[in-house]
């Protein structure tokens, strides 16, 4: 008998990943071992620099032995390696003659610095530039950071004359001199050429802008050459808030609208392909010349590059290799880019938008039509490459980040491409306005979206810091990724789903620990809470149903959960002592907010526009003077400092005193240096003694003991952040304190602090109760 056998062919588990376009073979990933390599190596060196000449001389021998057995198959991969790594470590290498002799400097240098960089603001009422310092018989990168207005001609090929003290610079970063002005320095010669043009075309499209209303005139520059300067601090937290903060950045993005309006216009002339390319490429140099070749642009040119070439060929795997080679040469040339967030979230975008962007179209567009399907999917593998890194600068993520990037996309690309063309014909009468009113309508667009979509409520969900946050998310991302892509066999999709299943429930839990369960486990009692904001002040004062904040610490979000947390919707009384970052850096949670502003002295245009933009929230503005007193509830403030308005900044900063019958006495010292504190105890006016104390400066060594003395404070606070660079607070103030008997309560050991008198006794709260 003859039996019929049916043929059962062998499952191919990765047949529906190639349907779907993601049809990556060992063979195509070949080159990402010499990426990790060099990248790794770029890292560790660019970090320690005194391994550099070390792992070079090693990495020299193993290319020289990689040579001779270069005609074996299987070396070829770490010759590649070694020569790459050889190369980056000379580079750090070449750099120890200068860097010892940074070592010998004196505590103030003066010399030239021939400008590198667009001027960018460090925070309210400062700037930053880098460039190349020569003084001092020294010549070496440094970054510059000044307090005051930015002189009109600093820019890009400027050179400027720099008197300064000199800083421990940033480790591992590109520069070898921290250098930090008082004032604005003087510029000794101009930009000139190709850059003074470039100059005089971005500031003429930011004077043009001026003329036009709203938030979407501070878009328009940092959409088409990258210029954030005139965005408000309220402004820019919902760009962040909202995931749309990349918009701002000159990108890949930029990049390509360039080079394809450059190889459109070429076809439209019916110019041969060779020369639409080179059309195409004329135009990228010139945008790249006119945003400035700063290492961020000329990356982005390089990543344009990449996804130009894989467009064309229409192939993920030939993009990956071309994204490999362009990363290596870029860490070769630059290996201080190992360690820059903006490098690895442009190589991260481009990968994904590579190899995860097609298959995921295909599946959206399953369920959506294509046109939508493919503005939906670019963003949203974006994001999930993307989200990783960026917890690794704010430990929270953009629940409503992908439908503000899709609801942006259709805007984004025509105000980016009118607001550079608005920044070429800006002096053309009528044309350069023209431009500009046509980029207002989608960047306004934008403006709206980042708004609407920062005031949604739990838009933003706090996430666990530093390492293991991020790869924690990752695997969350990666899950997300493999169920979107339907790639690799069933049980991979299976455990894919486990993994989100997972982190929604614990999402889930996390949210009610957060808004019901921590707020229950909260004092409702409390008179005086010092908010946990990291290195910087945010003191929250309630009387009577009546809150003051003092201080805004420097970052939004979290000073924004504090106020949550505490159950503050408005606030009656708003101080600013002075307006270093990490004292006015969240201000932007508070702006419309706030029914009255109390300030100290401000210097220069950042903190005029600052107090201005609480002004047009509705606050009422007042400059803070001694002897200035009012009423919080059934308590009373008085101003104690600054007597004048001659001084700025920590000198300056102002002193607040508040006292009531059921209200601790309090005095709050913002971050007055000695020389201050010892004219606030000569000023007079003091009480005889205070129950609550705010430490002044985070505990800094730069206090005066008689101050402290005459106070004898119950209990000292000290906003300060884990792990500071600063060595706050230090043990000769804390041993200072402690000798007067006086309680210390500081939020870098004990969190959230929660003070009160409870029938005459001073009890403190901390979140983080010592064992």
């Amino acid at each position: 008998m003859t039996r019929h056998i049916r043929d059962h062919p062998r499952q191919d588990v990765g047949a529906e990943a190639r349907a779907n376009g993601l049809s990556l073979r060992p063979r195509d990933l070949r080159l990402l071992p010499v990426l990790g390599g060099v990248w790794v190596f770029a890292g560790v060196v660019t970090a320690n620099p005194e391994l550099a000449l070390p792992v070079a001389v090693i990495a020299w021998l193993l290319t020289g032995a990689g040579v001779v057995l270069a005609a074996r198959r299987g070396h070829a991969l770490l010759l590649l390696i070694a020569a790459a790594v050889a190369v980056t470590s000379m580079h750090v290498a070449l750099q120890a003659p200068a860097r010892a002799a940074v070592m010998e400097l004196p505590s103030r240098v003066s010399g030239t610095l021939t400008v590198l960089s667009k001027p960018a603001p460090a925070w309210q009422g400062a700037w930053r530039v880098s460039g190349t310092f020569a003084g001092a018989d020294l010549t070496a990168p440094a970054d510059l950071l000044f307090s005051g207005d930015r002189p009109p001609d600093l820019d890009l090929g400027a050179v400027v004359s720099v008197r300064a003290r000199v800083e421990a610079p940033e480790r591992g970063g590109r520069a070898l001199l921290a250098l930090r002005a008082s004032r604005p320095p003087e510029v000794i010669t101009p930009p000139s050429g190709a850059l003074a043009v470039a100059a005089l075309l971005r500031h003429g499209l930011i004077e043009g802008t001026r003329l036009f209303p709203g938030d979407g005139a501070q878009l328009i520059p940092g959409m088409a050459v990258g210029d954030t300067s005139g965005v408000s601090a309220g402004l820019d937290e919902a760009m962040k808030r909202s995931s749309l903060a990349h918009l701002l950045a000159v990108s890949g993005s930029n990049c390509l609208l360039v080079v394809g309006a450059g190889f459109a216009l070429a076809a439209a002339l019916r110019l041969p392909r060779g020369t639409r390319v080179f059309v195409a490429l004329g135009a990228l140099a010139s945008f790249v010349i006119l945003v400035t070749p700063e290492p961020s642009v000329v990356r982005a040119a390089a990543m344009c590059a990449v996804s130009m070439l894989a467009l064309l060929l229409g192939r993920a795997k030939i993009g990956l290799h071309v994204l490999s080679v362009a990363v290596i040469v870029l860490l070769c040339t630059d290996p201080w880019l190992a360690t820059e967030i903006g490098f690895a979230l442009s190589v991260a975008a481009t990968a994904a938008l590579l190899v995860l962007g097609p298959p995921a179209a295909r599946t959206v567009a399953g369920i959506l039509p294509m046109w939508m399907a493919v503005p939906l999917a670019a963003p949203l593998v974006a994001q999930l490459a993307c989200a990783p890194i960026l917890v690794l600068i704010t430990p929270r993520v953009s629940l409503s980040g992908v439908l503000a990037n899709v609801l942006a996309a259709p805007a984004a690309p025509v105000a980016t491409l009118a607001g550079m063309l608005a920044c070429f014909f800006v002096a053309v009468p009528v044309l350069g306005h023209v431009l500009i009113a046509i980029a207002w309508v989608p960047a306004q667009w934008v403006a709206s979206t980042a708004r609407l979509s920062a005031s949604l409520p739990q838009s933003v969900l706090p996430w666990q810091e530093g390492l293991l946050g991020a790869l924690t998310l990752a695997a969350v991302c990666a899950a997300i990724a493999v169920l979107l892509v339907r790639a690799g066999p069933l049980a991979l999709r299976r455990a894919a789903v486990g993994v989100v299943l997972v982190s929604v429930g614990i999402g889930a839990g996390a949210w009610v620990v957060r808004t019901t369960v921590t707020p229950l486990l909260t004092p409702s009692t409390w008179s005086v809470a010092m908010c946990d904001v990291g290195q910087g002040d945010a003191t929250v004062l309630r009387a009577a149903g009546r809150v003051a904040l003092v201080d805004t610490g420097p970052d939004p979000a979290v000073l924004d959960a504090c106020l949550d947390r505490l159950a503050i919707e408005r606030v009656d009384l708003l101080v600013l002592t002075h307006f270093d970052l990490d004292h006015v850096g969240g201000a932007a949670t508070v702006v419309g907010r706030a029914d009255v502003v109390l300030h100290g002295p401000t210097d220069g245009q950042a903190d005029a526009a600052l107090v201005d933009g609480f002004r047009r929230g509705g606050a009422r503005v007042v400059d803070a003077r001694r002897g200035l007193s009012g009423e919080l509830g059934d308590a009373r403030w008085r101003v104690l400092w600054p007597s004048s308005d001659r001084i700025v900044g920590n000198p300056a900063s102002v002193v607040l005193e508040v006292t009531g019958d059921r209200f601790p006495a309090a005095l709050l010292l913002g971050d007055l240096d000695a020389e201050a504190q010892r004219g606030l105890l000569r000023a007079g006016g003091l009480r005889a003694t205070y129950d609550i104390v705010k430490v002044s400066h985070h505990g800094s060594a730069d206090q005066e003991p008689r101050l402290y003395g005459a106070l004898r404070p119950r209990l000292a606070l000290i906003g300060v952040g884990r792990a500071n660079d600063y060595g706050h607070p230090r043990e000769d103030t804390l041993d200072m304190l402690r000798a007067l008997g006086t309680v210390i309560a500081r939020t870098d050991e004990d969190g959230l602090l929660l003070a009160a008198t409870t029938n005459g006794e001073l009890r403190v709260w901390r979140e983080h109760a010592p064992p």
